[in-house]
């Protein structure tokens, strides 16, 4: 059974604030990534070059029952700088999937993405109770699929000709996972990386 999470929820860091996505962050998301190429170019949506094609990506979210999307807040500015999102959560089979996720490129390669991925995970298996966390990405998008695996997640396989690209192409969907009793140790390197200041990259 899968269905949308029970409840929005705000998750908060020493970076970043994770809220709940609203068209209130559309200007913010609109100067972090807007019109930028490389910001979407493994995103399975157009480039929005505009606010209203912004608040178009923003309400496409919004409209997706199994979709919880959070605004990826910056803590120093109170600005939102990018989008990530929980899919398919089923409390039954107590599994979810953590993507829609893009940040400004200023932001690559910080803290960001680290504490992002850590409240997100934190909160999935630690209050939701889940047992499994998936990731799926790009085949081509090497930079995601690192930055998955230094998460502490498995590659577990690759869906050939999944999904159509924005530009017509195909693209195959590199799958991976972490599991409740991988999480103490994944949660620790983690911890350890963002005490340490060392990201782990977007």
């Amino acid at each position: 059974m899968t269905a949308k999470l029970p409840a929005p929820i705000t998750l908060t860091g020493r970076h970043v604030r994770l809220e709940p996505l609203g068209r209130a962050h559309v200007p913010d998301l609109f100067a972090a990534g807007g019109g930028d190429e490389e910001v979407w170019r493994w995103i399975p949506t157009p480039v929005p070059r505009t606010v209203e094609e912004m608040a178009a990506v923003v309400d496409a979210r919004l409209a997706d029952t199994a979709c919880e999307p959070f605004a990826v807040v910056d803590r120093a500015s109170g600005r939102a700088i990018g989008v990530t999102c929980y899919f398919d959560a089923s409390a039954e089979d107590e599994l979810l999937e953590i993507g829609g996720t893009w940040y400004a490129r200023a932001v690559w390669r910080t803290a960001v993405n680290t504490e992002a991925k850590l409240l997100l995970l934190t909160h999935a298996f630690e209050d939701l109770g889940m047992g499994r966390v998936v990731w799926k990405t790009d085949h081509l998008n090497e930079r995601s699929q690192n930055a998955i695996q230094r998460l502490g997640a498995s590659y577990e396989g690759t869906f050939r000709r999944s999904r159509r690209r924005p530009d017509g192409s195909w693209r195959d969907s590199v799958y991976f996972s972490m599991l409740r009793e991988e999480w103490p140790v994944a949660k620790a390197r983690l911890t350890e990386r963002l005490h340490a200041g060392a990201a782990v990259p977007a």
